[in-house]
């Protein structure tokens, strides 16, 4: 019982290090326009109903429990609609610690309606196309690897599509992780 209370403070400590520390220095603004200088994104810009951009999320995880944090803000038709929070606990061997950007698009109302509906949950089955070159190979709600990198993946497109009226994308910021975890991402939003 002792191990798995220090085991719960240690992944505390490193959400709370994770995205407070690194939420400070990124604006809204700088994440959008980071997201928008890749090529994958650029169309769902110009053709989605709205979107949900999270500046910094942190993902720690130490032994067999883990998680994830971020604060966010909701787009709807170009103008700001709300405030989101991103919870995301895991169970499985897990370990290390991570910092990314995530933005979520809304094919059409109904998505975007899902999505703010009050506390909306990714399944297993959603994950999220990097956009960055690097290590990484997949980030997902399910678990994957992430690693510092220099910017926005430049002539490798991913083959990107709406599932369930939404696409996922991240921007790894720096930190290394190994999950084999379940575990999906969790939101709650708050309207303006």
């Amino acid at each position: 019982m002792k191990f798995l209370k220090s085991s719960l403070f240690m992944v505390a400590f490193l959400l709370i290090a994770g995205s407070s520390s690194l939420a400070f220095a990124d604006s809204y603004s700088k994440t959008i326009s980071v997201f928008k200088q890749s090529e994958a994104v650029q169309p769902f810009f110009k053709n989605c109903y709205g979107y949900a951009v999270f500046p910094t999320v942190g993902k720690g995880g130490i032994v067999f429990v883990g998680g994830a944090f971020g604060e966010g803000q909701v787009y709807r038709q170009g103008n700001l609609a709300g405030k989101v929070s991103l919870v995301k606990l895991s169970i499985g061997f897990q370990l290390g610690g991570q910092a990314f950007s995530e933005i979520i698009f809304f094919q059409d109302k109904r998505s975007h309606d899902e999505f703010i509906s009050g506390n909306f949950e990714f399944d297993a089955s959603v994950s999220a196309v990097a956009i960055t070159a690097g290590v990484q190979a997949k980030a997902g709600t399910e678990g994957g690897t992430a690693s510092a990198t220099a910017g926005p993946a430049t002539g490798v497109q991913a083959d990107t599509h709406y599932t369930k009226g939404m696409v996922v994308f991240v921007h790894a910021k720096g930190g290394l992780m190994y999950e084999a975890a379940i575990g999906g991402q969790k939101f709650s939003y708050t309207p303006l």
